[in-house]
């Protein structure tokens, strides 16, 4: 059954395979680009580019054309999120900074979806080895069922490299790191052990 799905995107590259996989489902799929934890702002500039010739590229609408507004630099609401929860350090404060990341991402893709009638929202997310698909999951699950909506999970991991191809043959910007500041810190970091 085909649906209406309003796909969260975290950028150009990681949108491709879902995107393939999605329409091969034969659904109908729009794409929402906002990730106010991206920094700096040059990085921002590159991945919404990116963001925007892809869905040029793959007639995907956006409901970012719809509403500039919604491509607008946020690093003040992901910084304001995450103040106070120990930013120092590694772990299991980073898996807090990252739930509090894609809880924001996801919560505004789920007030779009219900706003524009969408039947589920997804997030390209879900294509990255490198994220928390539980996490993700259990979040995404969580915000749809208190909107009454339908969080569409699926794991697009196995597609991850195929998307990572079809990006470089498009010659799309893709980036190096999540996208905050301190996942940038973290990689490289890690470089150095």
């Amino acid at each position: 059954m085909s649906i209406r799905v309003l796909l969260h995107c975290c950028c150009g590259p990681c949108a491709l395979y879902p995107l393939k996989a999605l329409r091969e489902r034969g659904h109908e799929i729009s794409g929402f680009f906002y990730n106010p934890n991206i920094h700096p702002y040059q990085e921002y500039i590159k991945r919404r580019a990116a963001f925007m010739e892809m869905a040029s590229r793959e007639a995907l609408p956006t409901v970012n054309q719809a509403s500039e507004a919604n491509l607008e630099y946020g690093l003040n609401v992901f910084m304001g999120s995450i103040s106070g929860i120990g930013v120092g350090a590694y772990e299991p404060v980073s898996k807090e900074r990252c739930r509090i990341c894609y809880r924001i991402r996801l919560e505004k893709t789920a007030e779009l979806c219900d706003e524009l009638a969408y039947d589920a929202f997804s997030t390209s997310l879900l294509v990255s080895p490198y994220q928390d698909h539980e996490m993700i999951k259990d979040i995404g699950g969580e915000i749809a069922a208190g909107r009454g909506l339908k969080f569409l999970y699926e794991d697009f991991r196995p597609g991850y490299y195929q998307g990572r191809s079809m990006a470089r043959e498009a010659g799309l910007y893709a980036q190096a790191y999540c996208g905050c500041v301190f996942s940038e810190w973290e990689r490289y970091e890690a470089k150095k052990r």
